[in-house]
């Protein structure tokens, strides 16, 4: 035989539960048309029904459809929804013959009062739809197996040989007693190999045809399962598992009012008994393992109630649910020692956890198991509170590097904790020694002052905390003693009780910390100095510009140049405005990298050339081939610079200007506002043959121009684009012609602490120029 796959029960729940619901709205509506009650009454009446015949709702609702057939009122029974459906199957349609059979079954099931009637009326009413041959009855035994409780169509000689259906005892394969576990029935088809899987007691050799095991719930679990036989050995139809699907629901109450006096297993009586035990009990049954051994799982038959609390579940029933759904926390060793507990026989014990972590007063709790025929009775014991507070104090002093002692100044005796040898370095089965000896083992620098205190607690009861040094192992640790007396009623000490620590690794510390506050000072003295002198270079080689505007060829030019606020170094920006023998104008706005006296040393280097080469007739061009050259044959070969160089012819108010990596010069002509298309030219000192190349531009009376380093337009995490735009928008925006105009621009543009220096070269042509 062949298992037919069996449909995911989140979807056959869903379909179950919209196909029982169909059902109650029929029945409502079949009440509301013969009485002429509304849709409240009707279900309340099909309430009241239930409840005096003791079946189910949907058991009265098939009773009062089957009773639709027969009524005088000739409604019509053809339309009556179906019952819950596989979802499998769910659009295939139900025969109306087979409805009405579900309704009359519904009325049969009724008069049933024994497992054999309950048989005999399952294959009366469903044998002819689904051509069942037999109908057999089974209820659980305690050892997890099923028992024959009912029959229909087979002799009492086959039955006597059907009578049992073992237990669970696969590794791998499934056997009939899950349809109790999974609650999920199961369709096996005729095939010879199956009867060595799903075997019963006493099962002949040949094909026994197709067979369904259905389980049947009357609790919080099934109480039941139905086998439903039939000779031919294709397998049940859509159609045929709709119908039998949908009787299940319908013997629910016939079951559970049987099996009390039938066949109901013995876990009740163990249930009964967890529910008044004292403490955390629980009766587990082991479920199928799969491939891995992670797979291993328990199925929980009967627990205390103690037990729901500790896992989790405060007032409901943990029955029916897998060990591992009601304590996903339990450690992975668990399930190993659950195994070899059922293999071998031998008790286990688990280590201990706690629950309650974040409360006042934490539980801790031991797991131990043992078996029970082939299952398992697993308890978890309270520790005693004495045992947690002694395992308290050993991690205390574990994690405190400490150990406490006792003197007794009277007989003499001392105890120690086993700490104390450690901590004082001794060997852990010397004799503890006494209080006064205890100073002998300090450095020679260190046992006056301890001898000392330990003689004013011993004869004046003053407390004693001092620290010590002692030798061992070729190192010396530093410890600290602290202990108090307790005295008699004349006020003598007769008992001293106290401890002594390792606080080597804080000492340790601590030396290292002040070692790195002084390394710190000492490396902030040499930034603040080389800083100063950074500074008064950076002043004596970049006067700081006038607050008032010069004249330059016919031009008005304004310089702003802001130091950085944060940090301990001195940047590399820097500026040229001059005017030539020639009667023309140099402008230049430069950026050196890095900082400090390097960058300035570097920044006079380029500042200086740049005004000698332009002044004795080089182009924009020939001179940043050359400062290129100077920047990669210096003192320090891999710093870089951007450079701005512009000349300033006034008779033709033309300017011709060159780059080298930096940003472009920003125009303002009337309202409008443009960044001049930069020429080619790379970073200073990025390459040995750089390509520079010149544009032209004439300024018209009126025009403002801007040449600027990149502290003016950069801000920590945004685009450089971002910059700019604010910078264009901030010129279009404000204009002055007093001195003193950029000041409302910077104010525009700088917010907070600066973080780079800010050089600004703002020139204008006057609008009166011929």
């Amino acid at each position: 035989m062949t298992s037919e796959p069996v449909v995911p029960p989140e979807r056959g729940a869903a379909a179950e539960a919209a196909a029982t619901s169909a059902v109650l709205e029929r029945a409502r509506g079949a009440v509301m048309a013969l009485t002429g009650c509304s849709a409240d009454a009707a279900f309340e009446e099909l309430t009241q029904r239930a409840k005096a015949g003791n079946r189910t709702l949907i058991e009265e609702c098939w009773i009062t459809l089957g009773g639709l057939a027969r009524h005088p009122s000739g409604v019509d029974t053809s339309a009556t929804p179906r019952p819950p459906t596989d979802t499998a199957c769910a659009d295939a349609p139900v025969t109306h013959d087979r409805s009405g059979a579900l309704a009359r079954l519904g009325a049969a099931l009724v008069t049933v009062r024994t497992w054999r009637e309950l048989a005999a009326c399952l294959r009366e009413h469903l044998g002819p739809p689904v051509g069942a041959d037999a109908v057999l009855v089974y209820v659980p035994r305690p050892d997890g197996g099923l028992e024959l409780a009912g029959h229909a169509g087979t002799d009492d000689a086959l039955a006597a040989r059907w009578r049992r259906v073992p237990p669970l005892l696969g590794t791998g394969g499934l056997a009939p007693p899950d349809v109790l576990s999974t609650g999920e029935p199961r369709w096996l088809a005729d095939d010879a190999g199956d009867h060595e899987r799903y075997p019963l007691t006493g099962d002949p050799p040949e094909p026994r045809g197709s067979l369904a095991w259905l389980p049947v719930p009357a609790g919080p679990r099934p109480e039941a399962a139905l086998a439903v036989l039939r000779e031919r050995g294709e397998p049940f139809d859509p159609e045929e598992r709709e119908l039998l699907r949908a009787a299940v629901p319908l013997c629910a109450g016939r079951v559970r009012d049987l099996a009390p006096a039938g066949q109901r297993h013995a876990l009740d009586a163990v249930a009964a008994v967890l529910d008044v035990l004292p403490g955390a009990v629980a009766l587990l049954r082991p479920l199928p393992r799969g491939a891995r051994e992670a797979d291993d799982d328990y199925h929980v038959v009967a627990a205390s109630p103690e037990a729901a609390d500790l896992l989790g579940y405060p007032g409901r029933p943990l029955t029916g649910l897998r060990l591992r759904e009601c304590w996903p926390g339990a450690g992975d060793a668990l399930w190993p020692g659950l195994r070899r507990v059922l293999e071998s026989g031998e008790p286990y014990e688990a280590e201990p956890f706690v629950v309650g972590a974040r409360a006042a007063e934490p539980v801790s709790y031991a797991v131990r198991a043992e078996r029970l025929g082939d299952g398992l009775i697993v308890t978890w014991p309270r520790l005693d509170p004495s045992n947690r507070q002694e395992r308290r104090l050993s991690d205390v002093q574990r994690l405190g590097n400490l150990g406490w002692a006792n003197w007794n100044l009277v007989t003499h005796e001392a105890l120690w904790s086993d700490q104390v040898h450690t901590v004082l370095g001794l060997d852990p089965d010397a004799a503890p020694l006494p209080l006064t000896a205890l100073p002998e083992l300090a450095v020679p620098e260190d046992r006056p002052l301890f001898t000392g205190a330990v003689r004013a607690l011993v004869g004046e009861g003053r407390p004693m905390d001092v620290p010590f040094r002692v030798r061992s192992g070729g190192a010396v640790r530093h410890l600290r003693a602290v202990a108090e007396a307790t005295t008699d009623v004349h006020g003598s000490p007769v008992e001293v009780h106290g401890f002594v620590q390792d606080l080597t690794a804080q000492r340790s510390a601590e030396l290292a910390l002040v070692e790195s506050e002084r390394a710190i000072l000492v490396q902030h003295g040499v930034l603040q100095a080389e800083r100063a002198l950074a500074g008064r270079l950076q002043h004596a080689l970049l006067p700081l510009p006038r607050r008032q505007p010069v004249r330059l060829a016919g031009l008005r030019v304004e310089v702003a140049y802001l130091p950085a606020q944060s940090g301990l170094y001195v940047g590399g920006d820097w500026f040229s405005a001059i005017e030539l023998p020639d009667g023309t104008a140099l402008f230049v706005v430069g950026d050196v990298a890095g900082h400090g006296v390097d960058a300035v040393a570097t920044m006079a280097q380029l500042r200086f050339t740049a005004k000698g080469m332009v002044s004795t007739g080089s182009s924009p061009t020939g001179a940043l081939s050359r400062l290129n050259t100077l920047l990669l044959h210096s003192h320090d070969s891999h710093g870089t610079a951007t450079l701005v160089l512009a000349r300033y012819h006034p008779e033709e108010r033309r300017l011709v200007w060159a780059q080298a990596g930096h940003l472009p010069p920003l125009l303002k002509r009337g309202g409008e506002v443009r960044y001049l298309d930069r020429p080619a030219g790379m970073l200073l000192g990025a390459g040995a043959t750089p390509a520079f190349e010149e544009a032209e531009c004439r300024l018209e009376p009126g025009d403002r121009l801007l040449l600027y380093t990149d502290g003016l337009v950069e801000r920590p995490g945004e685009c450089i684009d971002a910059g700019l735009e604010r910078l264009a928008l901030a010129t279009r925006e404000r204009h002055s012609e007093v001195p003193g105009s950029l000041s409302p621009l910077l104010s525009a543009m700088l917010e907070g602490e600066r973080r780079d220096d800010v050089c600004v070269l703002d020139i204008r042509v006057p609008g009166d120029v011929p």
